[in-house]
């Protein structure tokens, strides 16, 4: 019992001296958590936030509206979004854990309930691993999966070991039942690289997709999926190329396009103000159409 009594009161302490650390963020529907990343820089999810304006932190034991911050940038890759507050925060950054977490160790998951209380979950690494595919061609190295008790407001939560200090973020995600957290070692250099150069622009065409079977007579090469054009914006660089609702694209510069991932990927920012061929059908004739990219207006 004593032993016992003693894990409890250490458990209390760790929760209690990493709590000032991880704060509430506020934008989404619902109060979601954030981690002090530096003086003035917070890391939570991207569907934590859930818009890019009117955000907010509060921090520990605040009972005011918060203070105001702006997306610094997220990272397509890990789905981590960076605040950056407009005032500077009085609260050292937790301690990383410089390893990554080992299958069945002690992990404590401190969050901020809808009234800024202090929420805290016990439990275990279940499962280490990795890479988990985040898009077509993006994906998290490692992951690891925790079962302490989660629910929304632990987005973008503080994983903590034993020792106190931060080995991951807790996911809006679970996989099999399991809450899904990424490594400390992944994390902080993904809201590093976000800092530094911000969200990665994506190009732009302005043309609405959905995949489809291509018509059996029309199939060519073994290619037997495309995407069906069902919207062109006005004044789009889809629009000026002479793009039409029906067509069917096969290739974006080279590249097969049988699934709407496959036409976001290839629109990078290396692509855009450059101008290259998409193989379309149109009529079941097949012709390849110059269209030069643009800069998405907002990611």
């Amino acid at each position: 019992m004593t032993n016992l009594l003693q894990f409890s009161n250490e458990l209390a302490d760790l929760v209690a001296a990493a709590a000032p650390s991880v704060v509430q963020v506020l934008g989404a529907r619902r109060p979601a958590t954030g981690v002090v990343h530096g003086p003035d820089t917070i890391i939570t999810t991207a569907r934590a936030i859930g818009r890019e304006d009117g955000l907010r932190i509060r921090l520990h034991g605040s009972d005011t509206d918060g203070l105001q911050s702006d997306l610094a940038g997220w990272d397509p890759a890990t789905g981590l979004a960076v605040l950056r507050t407009r005032t500077a925060i009085d609260i050292a950054a937790p301690q990383t854990a410089g390893d990554e977490p080992r299958t069945g160790e002690v992990v404590v998951a401190i969050a901020r309930s809808w009234s800024n209380a202090v929420t805290a979950s016990a439990g275990s690494v279940a499962v280490v691993g990795g890479p988990l595919r985040t898009g077509r061609r993006r994906q998290i190295a490692r992951v690891f999966r925790i079962n302490a008790p989660i629910h929304d407001g632990f987005a973008g939560a503080g994983l903590f070991d034993a020792s106190g200090r931060l080995t991951g973020i807790a996911t809006a995600s679970a996989i099999r039942g399991f809450a899904v957290g990424i490594p400390a070692s992944i994390a902080w250099p993904a809201a590093a690289r976000v800092l530094e150069n911000g969200t990665p622009h994506r190009g732009f065409i302005g043309v609405v997709v959905q995949p489809v079977a291509i018509p059996a007579p029309q199939q060519q090469g073994g290619r037997e999926r495309a995407l069906l054009v069902t919207g062109v914006s006005p004044s789009s660089p889809a629009e000026r190329a002479g793009l039409m609702v029906g067509d069917l694209l096969l290739e974006f510069d080279g590249q097969s396009t049988a699934a709407a991932e496959d036409l976001l990927d290839l629109l990078t920012s290396k692509k855009v103000g450059q101008e290259v061929g998409v193989r379309l059908l149109r009529g079941g004739v097949e012709k390849t159409v110059p269209i030069t990219v643009v800069q998405r207006a907002r990611d």
